[in-house]
């Protein structure tokens, strides 16, 4: 059984990976302009926007992590692909089970918030929220494609920003 100081350390490094996506992705300025372009066709505010994905990213990893049991050193060895593939392969809610009780820090727990209540809600927001994960899997695999090892990890996801 994993302690909660693990939770929190797994949680953490999959926190860094939603944080580290989209700069390694705005790489080519175009692509920024396009997912902006995206998001306020969506009806999402940008800035609101771009924290989701970071949280997607987050939730998605740490949910691909906590099923494979993973602890937070194994990480980093932690496909890519699987991530990508699990951002439209899982359910919103399923992204949420796992998560540790406490986050250290504050923006993280906000954020997990926002996204448990558009997941429940359903609706335009669970749609969004759709739509949110589409744009994740595209910047994973952007980003994957770009790498210059054959199968990247979430490792060398974090080792190159």
């Amino acid at each position: 059984m994993t302690s909660e100081h693990e939770h929190e350390t797994l949680w953490n490094r999959c926190a860094h990976l939603g944080r580290v996506l989209l700069p390694l992705v705005d790489q080519e300025p175009w692509r920024q302009a396009r997912r902006r372009e995206h998001l306020r066709a969506w009806d999402i505010d940008t800035a609101v926007g771009e924290r989701l994905i970071e949280t997607f990213t987050a939730l998605t990893a740490h949910a691909v992590a906590v099923d494979a049991s993973l602890t937070a050193a194994d990480f980093d060895a932690l496909p890519l692909r699987a991530v990508a593939d699990a951002t439209t392969g899982k359910r919103d809610y399923e992204l949420l089970a796992g998560l540790p009780g406490t986050f250290a820090d504050d923006r993280d727990e906000h954020a997990v918030k926002v996204f448990r209540l558009r997941a429940y809600a359903g609706g335009r927001a669970g749609l969004q929220l759709f739509r949110l994960g589409t744009e994740v899997r595209h910047a994973l695999t952007v980003v994957a494609e770009r790498s210059p090892v054959p199968s990247p990890t979430c490792g060398d996801l974090l080792h190159a920003n």
